[in-house]
């Protein structure tokens, strides 16, 4: 089976039910929604100008359009086709149209600058791009130095004249199935990864990896089509995408909400009746700290159907789940670790049934396993750190176009992820860190994200990255910045105090307060902090030794 099947199995089991809702919150409408009112939100929903829907059979046909547009300007099969957009009703049709013409996708970050877009076209050999208003000043900055792209079109108003409109070609384009043969084994998607560690890789995937996916996201959440799954991390990541994957798998509607506003990400739980929701971190964070300050007001809402929250790509605090659990002590909590080179998460997995271990990753996911190994690739005893890998069917084939760099990470079929870790007397993992965050000081091995972990419980905090400085005596010291929460105040000496609790070594040595700097997907963008601090003379900060 390919995945294109479940979209064309839905349209043909559930047409009329709706696949798909859009969510475009605007201040004017930020309110909350009272228990009075609730009664009347359903009838109310179809009026609202901020929300579009979609159905299952609706998805379907534009997909098919969208497939047979391609074809009609001969865009062969295999050819690698770009994806520029922010989450909309569109998106996920795109990306299914371009699966059925044969061709591959190329989902794109929307935060990337010009030359960066460029770049990426071109490592991955993009010769079609579709992209959204929201690029247009960042596409016309290139659009005649990329010579590899030989068609754009573009879904919008004010179409620039270097493109064609999707929207109206579509019109003239077949809704029926293009006659294209699929199987498992064909190429599906290139992603790119996150760029943390540097320029992104483009990581190839066939389309058994993307059903692979489907089967794992819904035997670890158990999602059915009575389930609404409120997605709100952009779609060009495998994350969103693959926990949305339950949602195709299982019929189930879902909720693709543009803001992250703690009152926005309420009222759509309550307006659309959503059962499960996954978080990032900072997310998650700003909506109890809302919660705390009385900005936000439970009672307002209707949660009750909200059966789930999980979290993932980055370590999650387990004092933010501790914190979270307080709330909403109803909830079910999972935490899915993976990468983009294994097809997004769930590679290894808590367990709504392991809420005990909250802190670890867990263990190897559905179809999957999982070690922690040393440097000879021997599995580690005890305690021990060592670099997590792991096998199984979402692990990509290859770094497109770098063969150095997948020898390096793929061994014997092991995708080798860069992660330290550890494994407790359960067989439960425990991320440690990134291999290239580790900070050697004074022949010690210090683990960043164990400081941390430490310090987001100080409660004045509400985000913090440590990272290691050059130091000539040591070699490398920590450094720890800490974003402070909204109107609190906070000295060195109250972050020293606290930081008594921790070993000396892993007290840090500078403390820098400023913003922690975070990409789409959550994580710190600890190369850009290591830059700013590490690079040159600090700027504007207050540098506090």
């Amino acid at each position: 089976m390919v995945i294109t099947e479940l979209l064309e199995r839905n349209a043909r089991l559930y047409g009329d039910e709706t696949a798909l809702v859009e969510l475009s919150p605007t201040e004017e409408r930020d309110r909350v929604v009272t228990w009075r009112e609730a009664s009347l939100i359903e009838s109310a929903m179809p009026d609202a100008p901020y929300r579009r829907s979609l159905s299952w059979r609706d998805f379907d046909r534009r997909a098919n359009r969208i497939a047979n547009l391609l074809l009609s300007r001969n865009v062969r099969r295999g050819a690698k086709v770009g994806i520029l957009m922010m989450n909309c009703l569109e998106w996920l049709p795109v990306y299914f149209g371009i699966l059925k013409a044969g061709c591959i996708a190329v989902p794109m970050n929307f935060r990337y600058s010009s030359d960066e877009i460029k770049y990426c076209l071109e490592l991955a050999d993009v010769e079609v791009l579709v992209f959204g208003p929201e690029f247009v000043s960042r596409m016309d900055a290139i659009a005649d130095k990329i010579p590899g792209v030989k068609m754009m079109f573009f879904i919008g108003r004010d179409k620039p004249d270097y493109t064609e409109d999707c929207i109206r070609l579509m019109g003239f384009c077949s809704s029926s199935a293009p006659p294209v043969a699929l199987c498992e084994d064909d190429y599906a998607a290139i992603y790119f990864s996150s760029g943390t560690t540097g320029f992104p890789k483009a990581i190839l995937h066939n389309h058994r990896a993307l059903i692979s996916s489907c089967e794992t996201e819904q035997a670890h959440h158990g999602q059915t089509r009575e389930d609404v799954f409120l997605c709100i991390p952009p779609l060009y990541h495998t994350g969103a995408k693959m926990h949305w994957f339950g949602s195709l798998i299982s019929g189930g509607r879902a909720v693709l909400l543009r803001g992250v506003k703690p009152e926005w990400i309420l009222r759509a739980i309550t307006e659309e009746k959503c059962t499960i929701v996954w978080l990032l971190v900072p997310w998650a964070q700003d909506l109890l700290d809302a919660i705390d300050s009385g900005k936000v007001k439970l009672d307002h809402y209707l949660l009750d159907q909200w059966r789930l929250m999980h979290i993932g790509a980055q370590p999650v605090p387990p004092s933010l789940i501790r914190r979270w659990k307080q709330v909403f002590p109803h909830h079910q909590y999972d935490t899915n670790y993976g990468l983009s080179e294994s097809i997004g998460p769930g590679c290894v997995h808590l367990g709504v049934e392991n809420i005990d271990k909250v802190g670890a990753i867990g263990k190897a996911g559905y179809h999957w396993k999982a070690k922690v190994v040393n440097d000879k690739g021997e599995e580690v005893k005890g305690d021990e750190v060592g670099e997590l890998i792991v096998k199984g069917p979402g692990v990509m084939l290859c770094y497109y176009k770098n063969k150095e760099a997948t020898d390096e990470v793929l061994k014997d079929g092991w995708l080798y992820t860069g992660d330290m870790a550890r494994v407790d007397e359960d067989g439960f993992i425990y991320l440690v860190d990134r291999k290239k965050d580790v900070v050697i000081s004074g022949g010690e091995n210090i683990y960043p994200v164990q400081i941390e972990d430490y310090l987001r419980q100080f409660e004045k905090i509400k985000d913090v990255a440590v990272i290691g400085m050059p130091d000539q005596r040591l070699g490398e010291i920590t450094a720890a910045i800490i974003e402070i929460k909204e109107g609190v105040s906070c000295t060195e000496d109250e972050i020293n105090e606290f930081c008594k609790g921790l070993p000396r070594y892993k007290r840090p040595r500078k403390i820098i307060f400023a913003d922690v700097p975070r990409n789409p997907t959550g994580k710190i963008e600890k190369p850009a902090l290591r830059e700013k601090y590490c690079g040159g003379r600090l700027v504007e900060e207050q540098i506090l030794s």
